[in-house]
């Protein structure tokens, strides 16, 4: 099961805040014409938003954005430091390899100069395919370059064993956000758009205008059929529809046409899928439809299908004219940002594609002081501390529940800052000159370090983000609260700050994660791992309801007032909604037991549990293109920022008290509408 992030900044906690400091960046700036009562978000962060308007080269802004801004300018300082001292480093040191491929992204004459060079040899391959067994080679051929079509395919733990790890073989192949946007009217002019998008890619390689135009409608007609048998994100959230486990002779049943046991001999896999017996063909429906398409499509079809991704997927690494192309639609068209990243920006993008956890060791030993790792630990047990009381205390839960909660939460596994042992990297062979050649190197080699786990022991210290990332994810198939460097400081964390704010920041992310183990995925996999029902009947159906009405309230949800039929998709968000309100409530009994005993000091006009609640709001302040937020609504599982900040205060009355709400307040949920699970 895919690692669950929160899309936020963390922060760095201390072992003690006893301290009662008054913040001079978190002086809140309320909007006085509105009422906290009535729309938090509005009185908190209005004024915010309005004093920091989205850079032309973003599709959002808010104190996350700024947090990754900092991490990006804190890197570039490693990898323009690398790409200077690269030539006399240590051979085939990390500092070499970074420091040459980010001269080699940066190369803009290089680059321009090659044009498409290269990726003409694989487009030539492609037009010489001359039968759909032609197709099928060149398409495992192509999955074993990393560079899958068609479909996905990777390496997760066992769903019913989570100490191994198998294969997963996954829908894909689809150049638009989702399978709805091929059908659905309302997704009619983007279709157009895309269209011609495929047109221009064909025409930059020198297509002539017709004929790239009557390509695009055979690419565009292919991924429709690959879509029509696509399960959409809400379907994909149930464990049931993301796990399919099969023998090669089984898998070859679904899809004649396409032989796995060859398939995993191309992919240099052991063809008995190193010892586990098979593997997961995850969405076997899907898998079906594209067998049928290898034997129906005329082959002309898919070598349009072909060539376009080719060109489409190695555009930002080719001369300009491919990467405006490239923005104009996934930037521009589908986001709605105005202008493209800065060259920098995007050849430090390079580096963390290829190198990430590489550049994350420069990055801690430059940014993150060993200490810190410590401090933190101690504030996530204050708050992991604070879910066990209240699994404890739920009054909705029968004993025999509880126990396996428990037993579950005993094995929860955080992990602080960055890994305890490092990626080797000496098996990557980079050049100081062709930024293509290192693109294409780094994703095989890349490929080959993850397929080379099928079969093996599932490793739970291992990192699914790179130290230097900004965001925070729980993993169910390990049961582990990963928590990278780079979200350990302000806006959730202040050195100086008092508990409140730091419990309202960092205190609710922790609980946030931690709360995933929880949700209406995560509480469907035991502390192993495993996809098993832990739950008694009567229990599961207790849980049920109270996420439903969790749902209702999200359904309820309308984030732009220029589309009044837009809402939230309360199914698709669940399990991040229910991650915010646990981990606020959670945080919320942390503070109150870390500050018990103590005096309530007004500190910059705020009682203690409105700065706790005020930290949560400003954490969350941020704008959004409408662009954007009209395909977050279909693909993001995480609610809109306005929504985040004001559902879970909503539902819990220590809000209501500390800002004086009424009941019949917007802020304040009545009884049979509130929402408490954990």
């Amino acid at each position: 099961m895919p690692p669950r992030s929160i899309a936020l900044a963390a922060a760095l906690c201390a072992a003690s805040f006893a301290q009662a400091a008054a913040i001079p960046e978190f002086v809140p700036d309320v909007d006085k014409s509105q009422s906290a009562c009535s729309d938090f978000n509005a009185w908190a962060n209005n004024n915010w938003i309005k004093a920091n308007p989205i850079p032309s080269d973003k599709s959002r802004w808010g104190g996350f954005d700024q947090l990754a801004e900092k991490s990006q300018n804190a890197q570039r300082s490693l990898v323009e430091a690398a790409a200077k001292n690269a030539d006399k480093a240590k051979p085939g040191s990390i500092e070499q390899k970074i420091g040459w491929i980010y001269r080699a992204a940066m190369d803009e004459a290089a680059i321009e100069r090659a044009g498409f060079d290269p990726i003409k040899q694989d487009l030539a391959a492609i037009d010489a395919l001359k039968s759909s067994a032609d197709v099928v080679a060149w398409l495992q051929q192509s999955h074993a370059r990393g560079e899958g079509r068609a479909f996905g395919f990777g390496v997760s733990a066992d769903y019913k064993n989570a100490k191994r790890q198998i294969a997963f073989a996954r829908q894909g192949g689809l150049g638009l956000p989702g399978p709805e946007y091929y059908s659905k009217d309302e997704y009619a002019k983007l279709r157009e758009s895309y269209l011609a998008h495929i047109a221009s890619n064909f025409e930059l390689t020198g297509t002539a205008a017709d004929q790239a135009k009557s390509r695009a409608a055979l690419v565009m007609d292919l991924e429709s059929k690959l879509a029509a048998a696509s399960l959409l994100r809400v379907e994909l959230r149930k464990p049931e529809n993301q796990y399919n486990f099969v023998t090669i002779a089984q898998a070859n049943k679904i899809t004649p046409h396409w032989d796995w046991a060859h398939y995993f001999k191309i992919m240099k896999v052991d063809a008995g899928v190193s010892g586990t017996g098979g593997f997961s063909l995850s969405q076997p429906k899907f898998f079906a439809a594209f067998d049928a398409l290898l034997e129906q499509a005329p082959v002309a079809q898919w070598q349009a299908y072909f060539a376009f991704h080719t060109i489409d997927g190695a555009a930002p690494a080719l001369s300009k004219a491919f990467q405006d192309q490239n923005f104009a639609f996934y930037g521009r068209a589908i986001n709605g940002t105005p202008e493209q990243e800065v060259r920098w920006k995007r050849a430090l993008g390079a580096v963390n594609s290829h190198m990430g956890q590489a550049l994350g060791q420069l990055y801690v030993k430059e940014y993150f002081p060993p200490e810190a790792k410590a401090r933190a630990q101690e504030l996530v047990d204050k708050v992991r501390n604070a879910l066990k009381a209240r699994i404890e205390n739920l009054d909705w839960m029968s004993p025999e529940t509880k126990t396996k909660a428990i037993a579950k939460w005993a094995t929860f596994l955080p992990k602080i800052a960055y890994p305890d042992s490092w990626r080797d990297w000496s098996g990557l062979s980079i050049t100081a000159d062709s930024h293509y050649a290192n693109v294409r190197a780094a994703r095989v080699f890349n490929q080959r370090f993850y397929l080379a786990k099928i079969g093996k022991e599932t490793d739970r210290y291992e990192w699914n983000m790179t130290p230097q990332t900004v965001n925070a994810y729980y993993s169910p198939s390990t049961n582990t609260i990963n928590f990278p460097a780079a979200i350990l400081q302000p806006p959730f964390f202040y050195a100086k700050g008092d508990d409140a704010i730091n419990f309202g920041g960092i205190g609710a992310v922790i609980g946030h994660e931690a709360g995933h183990g929880f949700d209406d995925q995560g509480s469907q996999f035991d502390g192993e791992g495993n996809n098993l029902n832990w739950w008694t009947a009567e229990d599961r159906k207790r849980f049920d309801e109270r996420a439903n009405k969790l749902v209702a309230q999200a359904d309820e949800y309308v984030p732009m007032a220029q589309y009044p039929d837009k809402h939230v998709n309360g199914r698709l968000t669940l399990g991040e909604n229910i991650g915010d309100l646990g981990g606020l409530n959670m945080a919320y009994d942390a503070m109150v037991q870390a500050t018990a005993g103590q005096p309530d000091p007004m500190l910059d006009g705020m009682s203690r549990d409105q700065r706790f609640f005020m930290n949560w709001a400003k954490v969350w302040a941020s704008s959004i293109r409408p662009e954007a937020q009209l395909l977050r609504l279909n693909t993001d599982p995480h609610a809109p920022a306005s929504f985040r900040t004001n559902a879970a205060p909503s539902n819990m009355p220590a809000f209501a008290k500390a800002y004086g709400c009424k009941p019949g307040d917007a802020m304040v949920r009545p009884e049979d509408k509130r929402v408490l699970i954990w």
